[in-house]
């Protein structure tokens, strides 16, 4: 996660296998998900130098446009989790005004646990966390996973902490600007939810406590 100091195709054998047991227990669980989210080493194709996906939210839809050649393994990274339905119902859970709006915990805390772990090496910083610029959440080097944010602002601090930006907000920022804020910083520094709980809960944890969240209700790939 970004410091609370205000730093920031055909299943395989194995997926198969997953889903005849999971797929089953998915609505008692968390949200349905695709059976291949479980499988984080499977889902490794190399994205297209560029490409863009299209996130329909609560509030509206946005576009980010990713450059691979900005921060390959975040780009790779990004385009399989949007191809295969991860940030599909992920609650905006962390947004900060003046700061930056931050998600990418799955809601059903099978998923979640499957990805905790699955980090990727980091990316030299080769473009700004300027507003609308779109970096993975950290908590040091190399643990870069699922989270992201979409910077509101200038953040560009940012980027000698090594948070690399792969994408831009193209459309839709104003989108972005109206993500509810409401709840401030996440548990224990602020009044927000705990990210903890979210992976052990899910959205069941955040639809109770937090019901003004914004979510995505899907994101594709729409060119690429």
């Amino acid at each position: 996660m970004i410091d609370r100091h205000r730093t920031p195709a055909p299943f395989p054998a194995t997926a198969l296998a997953l889903a005849a047991t999971f797929i089953l227990t998915a609505c008692e669980s968390g949200p349905e998900f695709n059976p291949m989210l479980l499988t984080p080493d499977a889902l490794a194709a190399t994205a297209p130098d560029i490409f863009q996906a299209r996130f329909e939210t609560s509030k509206g839809d946005f576009v980010i446009e990713v450059h691979r050649d900005w921060s390959p393994n975040g780009a790779d990274r990004f385009y399989n989790l949007v191809s295969n339905g991860f940030y599909d119902d992920v609650r905006f859970f962390r947004v900060i005004e003046g700061f930056m709006a931050q998600f990418g915990i799955h809601g059903n805390p099978e998923v979640a646990a499957a990805w905790r772990g699955a980090q990727i090496p980091d990316d030299p910083v080769m473009q700004s966390n300027a507003r609308g610029f779109v970096s993975y959440a950290m908590g040091g080097p190399n643990t870069r996973t699922t989270q992201l944010f979409i910077n509101f602002v200038d953040n560009s601090r940012l980027d000698g902490m090594g948070f690399s930006p792969f994408g831009q907000v193209i459309e839709g920022m104003e989108v972005v600007d109206q993500i509810h804020s409401g709840y401030g910083e996440g548990a224990p520094g602020g009044n927000g939810p705990s990210q903890g709980q979210i992976q052990s809960e899910g959205n069941a944890y955040l639809d109770d406590d937090f019901p003004m969240l914004d979510h995505v209700v899907s994101a594709t790939i729409v060119e690429g």
